[in-house]
């Protein structure tokens, strides 16, 4: 059973100061809530991704099985589905849309968690790339409701190679005369385009072009085939001031950027004491498994789990049924401890 919801969380003031006004989280939900309201799992949304993006991860027989479990999809803000560029009034709309963190979203998804479903518990929160950002985040605020942790091919933050890689991306998009600085009267597709291409060198392995599973796994004749068929429509979908907010999410991602940790990133991975099993890709160029090893170090009931996929960042997409089934299991035996 799915639901769809909009939680309307009012005026709310954001990390930077700012005040989004009218601010709304939408939400997907499968499965019931039962009596004791202890089987909620937290499955936050990736970049480009909406609460159908999770989808490939819920289903009966699977660790998120909706027959057991109350799974909770809140869409991130920017997203174009939550409170977004693309969909807020002015003056907050378009390229006056306000920073958004990290940190804003996971306490609007606590207001949501505590005030629509009244819950005290989480079993679990999971979620790929953005989505383990805000995983890592949520355990970090909120170590008394968070069970157990399961973030796969994210990071506790974003790291400084990871924020120049983004920064390539940002700049071929406002390298589009079109875009007009936000305030464009029609899509910048060249923009977007160059944008998607820049990105699409990153987000796959290199032996993964290496293997050819662009025409093997995903059945593309060639590399512009897979560019202009499999790519780049994912981009073109999403107004161009949305990419640039999340991104700038992305950016700003940091779990000790809270007056409690004073940017000490070892003192917020200490905070998370939930069972924690971390994820990260071998071939994942933006969150190398080098960098979720510091993070497990400083975690006191985690452990590392690599996922031995040459399929890079997209390890945690869903698309390829080895990757899937790994991350499946983990999920599995991390919910039974």
């Amino acid at each position: 059973m799915t639901n769809d919801g909009i939680f309307e969380a009012g005026n709310v003031t954001l990390q930077s100061g700012a005040v989004l006004p009218a601010t709304r989280i939408v939400y997907r939900t499968h499965g019931r809530l039962n009596a004791a309201r202890d089987n909620a799992i937290l499955y936050p949304t990736h970049y480009l991704g909406t609460h159908d993006s999770n989808a490939w991860a819920i289903g009966p027989g699977k660790a998120l099985d909706p027959d057991r479990y109350f799974i909770i999809i809140p869409n991130m803000l920017g997203n174009g589905v939550s409170s977004s560029p693309s969909n807020t009034a002015a003056p907050h709309d378009g390229p006056r849309f306000p920073l958004v963190t990290v940190r804003d979203n996971v306490l609007l998804q606590h207001r949501l968690m505590t005030e629509i479903f009244g819950l005290a518990t989480l079993a679990l929160v999971t979620g790929h790339s953005m989505g383990a950002l805000q995983t890592f985040q949520w355990g970090a605020l909120f170590p008394g409701m968070v069970q157990r942790i399961a973030p796969f091919c994210g990071a506790a933050r974003t790291s400084r190679h990871n924020w120049l890689f983004l920064e390539g991306c940002k700049s071929a998009l406002l390298a589009d005369v079109a875009f007009a600085e936000g305030d464009y009267a029609a899509p910048p597709t060249v923009g977007i385009r160059a944008f998607a291409r820049v990105y699409a060198g990153w987000a796959w392995s290199q032996t993964f072009f290496r293997r050819q599973l662009d025409r093997e796994a995903l059945g593309r004749p060639d590399m512009e085939a897979f560019l202009t068929q499999v790519w780049e429509p994912a981009f073109q979908a999403h107004d161009a001031n949305n990419l640039l907010a999340m991104l700038a999410t992305w950016q700003a991602a940091d779990i000790s950027a809270d007056p409690r940790f004073g940017g000490d990133l070892e003192q917020a991975l200490a905070a998370i004491t939930a069972r924690a099993i971390v994820m990260p890709c071998r071939t994942d160029l933006y969150f190398p498994p080098e960098d979720s090893e510091h993070e497990v170090a400083h975690m006191p009931h985690a452990e590392l789990r690599v996922i031995p996929s040459i399929w890079g960042h997209m390890a945690g997409g869903g698309l390829n049924p080895e990757d899937a089934g790994f991350i499946d299991a983990v999920l599995r035996e991390l919910l039974a401890r």
